[in-house]
């Protein structure tokens, strides 16, 4: 599986349309999404899945007065249950041949994160991917046979090998279980096989209030070969604190592929985002790179200006800028998980 900084043909969206994620703001988020398309495209193509003709319309509009260049934009007509792609999307894999790279799909039976019941749609996407791009489809199954469930948003790699994952997402017994009976030795062996991964790091919990229940995403993520960004609490006090504390302490452990020590990088919290009495999972790592931009996350708090700081000069060859999420975050998720890259 390629990094995320490695060069894309396209970044794959779904326009939002399910209105409980999103209480009230879904016109809101429509043109967050403007934004989003409108810095994408100055560097690739944007690929958006709409359910129908109107949909597809109303995208239009919204893109156009925007100011997006429509001709840098495709659209997939295949009905969603949710616009959370970087869970449900394709996630691609490539190997050398001859002087080229070829391409293909691994399909990981996308379920709602074990917690809902609408992902029937949603399932099906990377097979639609795999046969709009005419690419080879590889379906991820367990030792007995069954399909074997993962979301993007769970994983990070740093395409040479070394992958990115927590213990509250794919190892806890009872809570939101994708893989009923799957222990830590077959997992890793899955994910191995299917993403040509060597190296599997285990980090513990994820942000409270993480409807995906700990996806790594907005917790650490690699930047390039050797180095990572970690959120970092700083507040005792905070909710956050604890488990965020006990990664710090796992990381030291992290190996690479060579056996090597990683750089850490700390990022910053922003102050907790409620909304309706629910702490929201607002995080500056589910930032998103492009080929042209990295978009990050900003929340209105005086940390915005220090998470974007620290991660311009970690990509000093792409643009960093902010995307306003306050409204996102209320879905539970923000840019990287609405968005999966689909490499060159």
């Amino acid at each position: 599986m390629p990094a995320e900084w490695e060069r894309h043909e396209a970044t794959w969206l779904g326009w939002p349309h399910h209105p409980s994620d999103w209480p009230d703001k879904l016109s809101t988020i429509h043109w967050v999404y403007g934004e989003m398309v409108r810095k994408l495209t100055a560097g690739e193509i944007v690929r958006i899945m709409v359910n129908d003709r109107r949909e597809e319309r109303q995208a239009r509009r919204v893109l156009s007065r925007a100011h997006v260049d429509l001709k840098r934009v495709e659209f997939v007509l295949h009905r969603t249950n949710r616009g959370w792609t970087r869970d449900s999307g394709p996630i691609f894999v490539q190997r050398s041949r001859g002087r080229g790279r070829e391409t293909a799909i691994v399909h990981f039976h996308f379920n709602a994160w074990a917690k809902y019941r609408d992902w029937q749609h949603d399932r099906r996407v990377p097979e639609i991917a795999a046969r709009r791009l005419g690419q080879t489809l590889f379906e991820a199954i367990r030792d007995d046979g069954r399909p074997f469930v993962l979301e993007g948003g769970g994983i990070d790699v740093n395409g040479r090998g070394t992958l990115l994952t927590t213990e509250e997402c794919y190892l806890h017994p009872k809570v939101q279980v994708r893989n009923p009976g799957v222990g830590r030795a077959e997992f890793e062996r899955v994910v191995k096989a299917n993403l040509g991964v060597t190296n599997v790091f285990w980090l513990g919990d994820g942000l409270v209030g993480d409807d995906t229940h700990g996806h790594v995403d907005d917790l650490c993520r690699f930047v390039n070969p050797r180095t990572v960004v970690l959120i970092r609490e700083n507040n005792r006090r905070d909710v956050n604190y604890r488990p965020l504390a006990e990664n710090w302490e796992r990381i030291r452990d992290l190996r690479l592929e060579d056996g090597s020590k990683p750089e850490v990088v700390a990022l910053p919290m922003p102050g907790p985002q409620i909304f309706d009495g629910m702490r929201l999972p607002a995080s500056y790592a589910n930032f998103y790179i492009g080929n042209a931009f990295v978009l990050v996350p900003t929340f209105n708090d005086p940390n915005d200006r220090i998470a974007l700081g620290t991660l311009a000069e970690l990509f000093p060859d792409r643009k960093v800028v902010g995307i306003h999420a306050a409204d996102l975050v209320l879905g539970f998720g923000t840019l990287h998980c609405l968005t999966q890259q689909q490499p060159a």
